[in-house]
């Protein structure tokens, strides 16, 4: 473990600027023709978080990782990744976006006719790394998720676990600030499903934000992270926005009852005063006319 977590410093450098949150998403609504994605949805995930976004098929959760990595915009809304509305970008903006985000697939989308090492150091071309740092890069990772003695083998000899650990890999190495998983245990068994759970809690462990969609409630609820579940293109469950709405109600108590007993001002304890004889006043007459 002392190993991976070394591989992990040398790996990634923090390139967002000092901020509580990493992405926040304001009032978005994303409809596909009469399909509504995504329905009014706000968000916030804290810098070096681990969310699990969970939810049935059509929920609306690859939507959400999509309007992160600004592969779809939004039809109304803001979608904040660090302190920049990715709604706004150009094309350029866009590129420099997705060299801070690693990707994980479902379905793996490697490249057949490429080995092990050639589909990460595709990821590193493409970011526009100088090629001479390519081979230690792609080693350093390859040792972090388990598969040094495969680099030379190409995708057709490897099992479904190890396949999603190339995308893994794939991810890792271009120095990403935010890893998106999109349902990355869909398709594997248990154990090696768990083992990839654990790689995406190393790398989350070293600071990276780290948002996993998946179905499975199992690993989820095993884990303990935050989950974010999301039914019909709404989120229905998540216990931070609880937490915060139950401190806004709190502040807001508290508040009221500090304006109910601070002291009062001179003008209101003369008028309280006058108020009071007035009343002693009014009392006394009635006991007179009674008499």
């Amino acid at each position: 473990m002392q190993t991976s977590f070394a591989i992990l410093k040398w790996v990634f450098k923090v390139q967002f600027p000092e901020s509580t949150a990493m992405i926040k998403i304001k009032n978005v609504t994303k409809s596909y023709g009469d399909i509504v994605a995504l329905d009014d949805v706000s968000l916030e995930i804290d810098k070096g978080e681990f969310v699990f976004v969970t939810g049935p098929s059509g929920a609306g959760k690859t939507t959400l990782l999509k309007l992160i990595l600004r592969d779809v915009v939004p039809d109304s809304g803001e979608v904040f990744v660090g302190e920049d509305n990715v709604v706004d970008f150009d094309q350029k903006d866009v590129q420099l976006l997705r060299q801070k985000i690693g990707v994980v697939f479902q379905d793996f989308k490697v490249l057949f006719e490429r080995t092990v090492r050639e589909n990460v150091e595709v990821a590193l071309a493409v970011c526009g790394v100088p090629q001479e740092e390519w081979e230690g890069r792609a080693n350093k990772v390859l040792e972090l998720v388990g598969l040094s003695d495969r680099a030379d083998f190409f995708p057709a000899q490897l099992s479904g676990g190890e396949l999603q650990r190339v995308t893994l890999a794939r991810a890792l190495v271009v120095n990403p600030d935010i890893i998106l998983a999109d349902e990355p245990t869909g398709n594997l068994d248990w154990d090696t499903a768990e083992g990839i759970v654990n790689l995406l809690e190393t790398i989350h462990k070293e600071g990276k934000t780290v948002i996993m969609a998946t179905h499975h409630k199992v690993l989820v609820e095993k884990d303990g992270s935050r989950q974010v579940e999301f039914k019909e293109g709404k989120i229905v469950k998540d216990p931070k926005a609880k937490k915060e709405s139950e401190g806004t109600k709190k502040t807001k108590s508290e508040t009221k009852d500090k304006e109910n007993t601070k002291p009062k001002s001179k003008e209101a304890e003369v008028k309280a005063k006058e108020g009071k004889e007035d009343k002693k006043d009014s009392d006394k007459k009635d006991k007179k006319d009674e008499d």
